[in-house]
């Protein structure tokens, strides 16, 4: 990167986005120059396990020979605009730029390695149910989660779900809150950018600034803040709904199984749901002794063991006893 001067004017947003977008772009067709070597090279299951890494590389190479090394990328390049320091006169120094790719590539994977094992494990033991994985899935991070969530009670584990689900949701609103910020200020297109302190300068001069480009971008950074309030709004109902709905299934679900083992009554009889008013009835056995038997009730109880305890005389009706 050449040294900026004082005549150099801040780059706007059209020439930010622009850079961005190509610089996406070659980064695409690197990820897939790389992912499509690898498929060929170990096959598909080797490049679904690594194609994250592979992804991680191919953009640790590209922001590595560009903007570690001092040089522009190949966005930057093509509209024209140069990298500079919270001073607006210095080129970022290597420590900044470092940190800007960091942020920028590194931390996002590292939050999704972290996130993803730690959601779904969560969410296997909550539903009691464990999805396979593969054999590389097995090891490393994905066994220390599995270790750690088994010490979890049940409160800990819906706690931290919660926890993790509304990290991820607010890290999404905040990227989108961002870019909204940025088309009406024109400045940090990127969170990494804005971290790292580092703004564009343009290199060449425009004939003429079109006026009606930045307010166009204005009404679009209000616009997308509209439909965030919304999103938002929309999630935190869908959220609150969701957790209604584990709570009836949970309080459904337990007492469906207290009722296929029978439930007591107060006057000592048992029940069991759809079952016939039919029971077992003994001349000398009181009626708080009486049992109702159903079908599902006559599987789980053995007829044997109910004759050896009230040996039946005749079937009644129990609405004869009511």
């Amino acid at each position: 990167m050449s040294s900026p001067t004082r005549a150099m004017a801040l780059a706007g947003a059209p020439e930010v986005i622009r850079a961005a977008q190509k610089d996406d772009y070659y980064l695409g067709g690197l990820r897939s120059a790389a992912g499509g070597a690898l498929h060929s090279l170990a096959g598909a299951k080797k490049w679904l396990e690594w194609r994250k890494e592979i992804e991680l590389l191919s953009d640790i190479a590209y922001f590595g020979l560009t903007t570690i090394s001092g040089y522009q990328t190949l966005g930057e390049e093509y509209v024209g605009i140069i990298q500079v320091d919270p001073s607006q006169q210095r080129v970022p120094s290597r420590l900044r730029r470092g940190v800007l790719v960091a942020v920028h590539a590194v931390l996002p994977y590292l939050l999704d390695k972290a996130l993803l094992p730690l959601e779904q494990e969560l969410q296997a033991d909550g539903d009691g149910t464990r999805l396979p994985s593969g054999g590389r899935s097995r090891s490393g991070a994905r066994r220390w989660v599995r270790h750690h969530a088994a010490t979890l009670t049940e409160q800990q584990r819906r706690t931290l779900q919660r926890a993790v689900f509304i990290f991820r949701q607010g890290l999404a609103c905040l990227h989108r809150f961002h870019v909204a910020w940025f088309y009406i200020h024109g400045a940090f297109y990127h969170l990494a950018k804005r971290l790292a302190g580092i703004r564009y300068l343009r290199a060449r001069r425009l004939a003429g600034e079109d006026l009606r480009a930045r307010t166009s971008y204005r009404l679009l950074g209000l616009i997308s803040l509209l439909h965030l309030a919304l999103s938002m709004g929309l999630q935190v109902y869908s959220f609150r709904q969701k957790q209604r709905a584990r709570k009836e299934w949970r309080l459904h679900r337990n007492l469906s199984h207290r009722r296929s083992w029978g439930v007591p009554w107060k006057t000592g009889l048992f029940a069991e749901p759809h079952c016939a008013p039919y029971a077992w009835k003994s001349e000398d056995t009181p009626l708080q002794h009486l049992v109702a038997i159903s079908s599902v009730g006559s599987a789980l109880l053995n007829g044997a063991t109910l004759r050896e305890k009230f040996p039946p005389q005749k079937l009644v009706y129990l609405r004869h006893y009511r």
